[in-house]
């Protein structure tokens, strides 16, 4: 019934047709019966008849069958048979409780389809928008575009939709999803927003060639075109009262135009489209602030960072070789030797501190590309402790790396300073004595790297915020110079090798820096990036 239903939607004249043929069915079983046995009220199979017609065509058509019935159980069955004249008053009384009980439940069959009908769609509706409302919320707007298109080409039974944003950046996407030749339909060029214009082709009996149809629906602007015997439709997305892309819609061949139901789906499905887009770009420009924040963060963190700790060191050159340039004081060669290695022990933390802050600003720029090779990693760590001896001096450093070792493709000097900064870190907040510890293992196709001291370790703030540009950890008692971006330069030189690091307490005291390699060498590098490196 369902599919008989279909078939006969948009043609008016079936559903009377259908009754009439149930009508006749229905006077033809009843001959039949009668022909056996005398069944009183057997006039009441005409409401079968009726009922099947209520629920398939509506009340029109069951009330048709109705009136139908009347004459044919009058005209078939009542004295004087084969004459619409009844000789029994009696007679009158059975024919209009027919008449009467056939248009009655013809309306409430009628009725209950029409409500069955009504819930089914706005079930139909419901899911869609839930669907729709969920695939929106995804992070790739092109993604969920391209997943709604399907959704509506699925459920509306179109032979092809697209949907459209022609923004910016990100708002700017398209999703087609249909049959090649719709596609094409669809790809008409585009209506002016603020005038969305149909024009009807040539019919009629005046002879006249068409006339141009404005339609405008509230909120939303559609435009039915009649392109042979598919029909173009379009929706306009707009975000903030301005138009940003559209819905285009292409109904089958011999399909009718679509219902206001659906005219409702689509409207709300352009709606959610543009919220869509609106979270997108207010998700941008809070992204945009909170970037501009910490962007403002940064510099005034630098600049009190230089304030202090460019100033200090280069008061300290300028004191120390303006005290070995003064001709008048006898300094002796111990003197003057230490003021040498003052002077190059504070050069030495300024270029130290320079190369830190320019490797900062190549990781948050997105600009470090590892120059990868295959190194020994001990040979690497030995090199590093041999340049860390002006600040080791008075600790005490443990190496523990397995000869069999494999070598571990990485960039020998970021990977260096990265192994430098935490071992100054370490010396810098641990007491003169201890032992620093140094220590590789490999673990399931990647090398882990330890750094240990015997330190006071760290809080549960520090452990949080440790790899935090411009953060400074606050030892007990240790006052620790430095800008606090080596450990931020430790982490984005690491994980530009594909590896990660963390922070730990050990368990016997002390702090715990772990950083992994891969042993697996990345993809080759692209030479237009090499040349603009180099």
């Amino acid at each position: 019934m369902t599919q008989l239903a279909r078939y006969v939607s948009g043609r008016p004249w079936a559903g009377y047709v259908v009754a009439l043929c149930l009508t006749a069915l229905t006077t033809a079983v009843i001959a039949l019966v009668r022909n056996f046995a005398d069944v009183a009220n057997i006039s009441i199979l005409y409401l079968l008849a009726v009922l099947i017609t209520a629920t398939a065509f509506g009340s029109a058509p069951a009330i048709f069958a109705s009136v139908g019935a009347f004459f044919a159980f009058n005209f078939f069955f009542i004295q004087p048979t084969h004459r619409l004249t009844v000789s029994n008053t009696e007679e009158w009384l059975a024919l209009g409780v027919l008449l009467i009980t056939g248009v009655v439940t013809g309306e409430l069959a009628a009725a209950l389809r029409r409500r069955a009908r009504e819930a089914e769609r706005r079930r139909r509706e419901a899911i869609v928008l839930f669907d729709v409302v969920q695939l929106m919320h995804s992070l790739q707007i092109g993604d969920a575009m391209q997943a709604v298109a399907e959704r509506l080409r699925e459920e509306l039974e179109l032979a092809a939709a697209v949907v459209e944003l022609q923004g910016e950046g990100p708002l700017k996407a398209e999703a087609r999803a249909g049959e090649h030749d719709a596609l094409r339909i669809a790809s008409v060029p585009n209506v002016h927003p603020s005038e969305i214009l149909s024009q009807v082709p040539a019919t009629g009996r005046s002879g006249r060639r068409g006339r141009w149809i404005r339609i405008v629906p509230p909120r939303v602007q559609i435009l039915i075109q009649p392109l042979g015997q598919e029909r173009l439709g379009r929706i306009a997305i707009q975000m903030q009262g301005r138009q940003i892309g559209q819905l285009l819609l292409v109904r089958k061949l011999g399909a009718g135009v679509l219902s206001r139901a659906d005219d409702r789906l689509l409207m709300a499905v352009a709606s959610q489209i543009g919220l869509a887009a609106e979270r997108m770009r207010l998700r941008e420009m809070a992204t945009e602030a909170e970037l501009l924040r910490r962007t403002d963060e940064v510099k005034t963190a630098l600049l009190n960072a230089v304030s202090h700790d460019l100033k200090t060191p280069l008061a300290s050159i300028i004191a120390s070789a303006g005290s070995l340039l003064q001709q008048d004081v006898p300094w002796t060669e111990e003197e003057r030797h230490e003021f040498a290695r003052q002077i190059e022990e504070e050069a030495g933390y300024l270029d130290r501190l320079v190369s830190n802050l320019l490797d900062l600003s190549k990781i948050e720029a997105g600009a470090l590309r590892p120059d990868i090779e295959w190194y020994d990693l001990r040979a690497l760590v030995e090199d590093v402790l041999g340049r860390l001896q002006p600040l080791t001096r008075h600790h005490h450093l443990v190496v523990e790396i397995p000869e069999d070792l494999p070598p571990v493709p990485v960039d020998y000097l970021e990977i260096g300073d990265v192994l430098f900064n935490l071992a100054e870190n370490a010396t810098k907040y641990t007491p003169a004595g201890t032992e620093v510890r140094f220590s590789a293992q490999q673990i399931e196709g990647q090398v882990q790297v330890k750094v240990e001291d015997n330190g006071p370790g760290l809080s549960g703030e520090d452990l949080t915020r440790l790899f935090d540009p411009f953060y400074r950890v606050g030892a007990a008692g240790l006052q620790a110079k430095g800008m606090g971006v080596g450990l931020a330069v430790a982490k984005g030189l690491v994980e530009a090798h594909g590896g990660r690091i963390w922070a730990e307490n050990r368990p016997g005291g002390g702090a715990r820096f772990t950083f992994t390699l891969p042993l697996k060498a990345p993809d080759p590098e692209p030479a237009e990036h090499k040349e603009d490196r180099e």
